[in-house]
C-alpha cells in the first residue's frame, strides 16, 4: 500500500502526515520529536516505513534535545446550553432580526396594499430558503453528518449551515430566488441575466474563516469546501469550468451524503464540538 505524505505547520506543531490515497489519515510523525502515531492499526507498518523515509529527507529538522517553543493551542471552557448551537433551528439569525427589527403589523398592512417591496420581504424569503435547505441537510444525519444552523461570526454576519462528516467540512451558503434562472459562471453568478454577484467569492471567503476557526482548536488539518444552494429557481445553469464551489439546488444537497475518505469518525466529532461551541466563533 502506496502512501502519500503531507507536511502540516500550524499554531507551534510541525507534522508529516500519511494519508491513504483518497485522503484519510492513517497516521502522522511530529518532525521536531521524531514520535510517530498510528490512528489506523491496519496501516502499521505501512505508516511507520512512510514516516520514517520522509523524516530521515525532512529538509528542516529539528533536535530532540532542543525543541523549539511551542505555541500553546487555545482550548475552549466547558460546553453551556446557552453556548451550544446545535439547538440554533434553520434561520435563526433572519427570525431574531425580524423579531427585533421586523416590521408591525399596521407596516405590513400597508407595503402589502401598495405592494411595495422592503427590506423585511428580503428577510423573509432569505428565512423561507434555510428553512428549506436546512430541513434536506437535517436529512443527511442518519448518513454520520452532524449539520449546525446559523453560526454567529463577528460584524453581525453568518454561516448559514455548517455540514460535518467524513467527507469534511461544507459551509453552505443559501440564496432564494424563487422563480428566477440563475447563471454561474467561473467568477459570477446571474440572476435573470442580471448584474454579476458575488456569490462564490463570498463563499469562498466564508469558507476561509471557518478554516481559521476549526484549526485553531483542532491539532490537525480540517478541509472545508464551500458550497451555494439556490432555492426556488425555474433553472439553475453551471458553466463554470474553474470554480472552486459546489453549486446546488435545495433538492441536490443529498449528493453530499456518501462523500468519505477525508475525515476519521474521532476526528469528525472533535470537528463538531468545536464548531457547535458559540466561543469558538466570537472573533471569526
Amino acid at each position: 500500500m502506496e502512501l502519500k505524505v503531507t507536511r502540516w505547520k500550524r499554531y507551534g506543531h510541525d507534522r508529516l502526515y500519511a494519508n491513504l490515497p483518497e485522503g484519510t489519515a492513517v497516521g502522522w510523525a511530529d518532525v521536531r520529536t521524531g514520535d510517530i502515531t498510528v490512528l489506523v492499526a491496519e496501516y502499521r507498518d505501512n505508516v511507520i516505513a512512510a514516516l520514517t523515509h520522509h523524516l530521515r529527507d525532512s529538509p528542516e529538522p529539528v533536535s530532540p534535545q532542543e525543541p523549539p517553543e511551542a505555541e500553546a493551542r487555545p482550548m475552549l471552557p466547558p460546553l453551556t446550553l446557552a453556548d451550544d448551537l446545535s439547538t440554533n433551528r434553520p434561520g435563526e439569525s433572519l427570525r431574531d432580526l425580524l423579531a427585533e427589527s421586523g416590521p408591525g403589523l399596521i407596516e405590513r398592512v400597508v407595503s402589502l396594499l401598495l405592494r411595495r417591496p422592503t427590506e423585511w420581504d428580503s428577510w423573509r424569503k432569505g428565512l423561507a430558503g434555510e428553512r428549506r435547505v436546512g430541513a434536506e441537510l437535517n436529512r443527511l444525519a442518519r448518513r454520520g453528518w452532524h449539520v449546525l444552523h446559523s453560526i454567529p461570526l463577528a460584524n453581525n454576519v453568518d454561516v448559514d449551515h455548517l455540514l460535518i462528516g467524513p467527507g469534511g467540512v461544507f459551509s453552505i451558503n443559501t440564496k432564494h430566488h424563487h422563480n428566477k434562472a440563475v447563471w454561474v459562471g467561473d467568477d459570477a453568478v446571474k440572476v435573470d441575466h442580471g448584474k454579476p454577484a458575488p456569490y462564490a467569492r463570498k463563499s469562498r471567503a466564508e469558507a476561509k474563516r471557518v478554516v481559521r476557526v476549526l484549526e485553531r482548536y483542532c491539532d490537525f488539518p480540517v478541509p472545508v469546501e464551500p458550497v451555494l444552494v439556490f432555492v426556488g429557481v425555474t433553472d439553475l445553469k453551471v458553466v463554470a469550468t474553474q470554480l472552486d464551489v459546489r453549486v446546488y439546488q435545495e433538492r441536490q444537497v443529498s449528493a453530499l451524503a456518501p462523500l468519505s475518505g477525508v475525515l476519521t469518525t474521532e476526528q469528525v466529532e472533535q470537528v463538531y464540538s468545536v464548531a457547535r461551541h458559540r466561543q469558538a466563533w466570537s472573533k471569526a
